[in-house]
């Protein structure tokens, strides 16, 4: 790839992987790896691409395999994670607004198949047709993924709304 087509690729989606990366592994090292990674295999990559979205895809493809590779490695099962914190997600601007907090809360709860279907259809704005071919599944599993996401999301932002209302009563008696 020519100096020139890499650096405006990195400028143009290095943001975008790096926030659905981050979205998988919810942790701002990990997601830093992940982008570095997918953007030295550009560098590496030696055909053409045919338009800018189809460079889109494949930057996407490659940052999911990273994240597959990154939660299937041995090192990861071997090693107890941190709990992720507000204060990782504090620290990335791009993907963290304060207003949505409760959302971001229930997100993290979500297994990683259902947080990158989440991710690519509402952050990213492909089709269930085109998460289809970027995650090698049916139509219908992104659909039913899609799904299933969507009422655990509501599961939890249901329990976190109970549970403020709760505390917010609780602290009117005293």
């Amino acid at each position: 790839m020519q100096k020139e087509n890499y650096e405006k690729a990195v400028s143009n989606y290095a943001e975008d992987i790096y926030r659905m990366a981050f979205s998988m592994v919810q942790a701002k090292e990990d997601a830093e790896d992940i982008l570095q990674n997918v953007f030295m295999k550009l560098l590496m990559h030696q055909k053409e691409f045919h338009d800018s979205d189809h460079l889109r895809r494949w930057l996407i493809r490659v940052a999911i395999n990273e994240c597959n590779s990154l939660w299937t490695s041995s090192w990861r099962k071997r090693v107890e994670l941190k709990e992720f914190s507000e204060r990782d997600m504090a620290g990335n601007e791009s993907f963290y607004n304060s207003e949505y907090e409760d959302l971001y809360t229930a997100m993290r709860t979500l297994p990683p198949k259902l947080r990158i279907v989440i991710h690519l259809f509402y952050y990213e704005e492909y089709s269930t047709r085109e998460i289809a071919s970027l995650l090698h599944i049916l139509e219908a599993t992104v659909r039913t993924r899609l799904s299933r996401a969507r009422k655990l999301l509501k599961i939890q932002l249901d329990d976190q709304t109970k549970e403020r209302r709760a505390v917010n009563e609780q602290n009117k008696r005293l």
